[in-house]
C-alpha cells in the first residue's frame, strides 16, 4: 500500500513538485524488497541528474574556484550522509515501501535505502517533467547547503583532512578496516571503522562503497576531534 494521500501531498509540497504520473512517485518510494516495480532504475537516473544539477549550482556560486575544489565539494554534497539527512528532513522513513522483513530490520531508517529513495525521487521528477523541474527540486533541497557553505571547509575530503590533522601533530595515520559487509553483491553496504591508536579514538561509517564508508568513518572521527576529544596523544 502507498502512504496516505496527506503524507504524499506534504512530500510533494516539500519537494516543490506534483507528479502528473502518480505511478512514478509510488515507484520512487518502493524498495526492491517490496516488489518488482522498485526504484533502482530511477535511483540510477536520479544520481546522474543530482550530480549535474549540483555541479551547475556550484559553478554559479563558486565560479572562480578551482575544479578540484568544486569536485570535492560536490562529493560532499551528494554523498550518502548528506542525502540521508535530507531524506530524514523529508520524512522519507515513513514513506518508503519495504518488505515486512526489511521493515522489521530497521530498513526504513537505513542510510543507504533513504539515500537511494531520495535519488529515485529526483529521477522520477526528471521522467515526469524534465530536467528543469528536477533541477528545481535539487536547488530547493541543496541550495541552502551551498549558499551557507564555507568552501574552504569542504575543499578537502574527510580522509585528507584527518590525515593532515594527525600529521600536523606528528601522529601516525589512521587505520581503516571493514567491520561488516551487508546485502547482495549488486547492492552492498560497507561498514568501516577508522581508528587512531595514539588517541584511543575510533569512528564508524557506512556507505555503498568501501571508499564512501571510509570517508564517513573519518568524518565521524573528525567530529570527535573538533569537539575536543583526543586533543592530546594517549599517555
Amino acid at each position: 500500500m502507498l502512504p496516505g494521500a496527506d503524507s504524499l501531498e506534504q512530500l510533494q509540497g516539500r519537494l516543490g513538485h506534483r507528479w502528473t504520473e502518480p505511478g512514478l512517485l509510488a515507484r520512487a518510494l518502493t524498495h526492491r524488497s517490496f516488489g518488482a516495480d522498485h526504484n533502482e532504475r530511477l535511483e540510477f537516473l536520479g544520481d546522474a541528474v543530482l550530480s549535474t544539477a549540483v555541479s551547475s549550482l556550484l559553478f554559479r556560486r563558486y565560479g572562480h574556484s578551482a575544479e578540484g575544489d568544486l569536485t570535492r565539494v560536490r562529493a560532499h554534497l551528494v554523498r550518502e550522509d548528506t542525502l540521508h539527512r535530507i531524506a530524514l528532513e523529508l520524512d522519507l522513513p515513513s514513506l518508503v515501501r519495504l518488505s515486512e522483513g526489511e521493515a522489521k530490520g530497521g530498513g526504513a531508517r537505513r542510510p543507504s535505502i533513504l539515500a537511494d529513495a531520495l535519488e529515485a525521487l529526483i529521477g522520477g521528477v526528471f521522467i515526469d517533467a524534465g530536467y528543469e523541474a528536477a533541477a528545481g527540486v535539487v536547488r530547493r533541497l541543496f541550495g541552502p547547503l551551498i549558499e551557507t557553505a564555507e568552501l574552504d571547509r569542504w575543499s578537502k575530503d574527510a580522509k585528507t583532512e584527518l590525515q593532515e590533522w594527525l600529521q600536523g601533530r606528528r601522529l601516525a595515520v589512521p587505520v581503516y578496516r571493514i567491520v561488516a559487509t551487508r546485502g547482495q553483491a549488486h547492492a552492498q553496504t560497507f561498514e568501516v571503522e577508522c581508528t587512531v591508536a595514539a588517541l584511543s579514538l575510533a569512528g564508524t561509517g557506512m556507505g555503498r562503497s568501501r571508499r564512501a564508508a571510509e570517508q564517513e568513518a573519518a568524518s565521524r572521527l573528525l567530529e570527535q576531534l573538533k569537539a575536543g576529544a583526543g586533543a592530546r596523544p594517549a599517555a
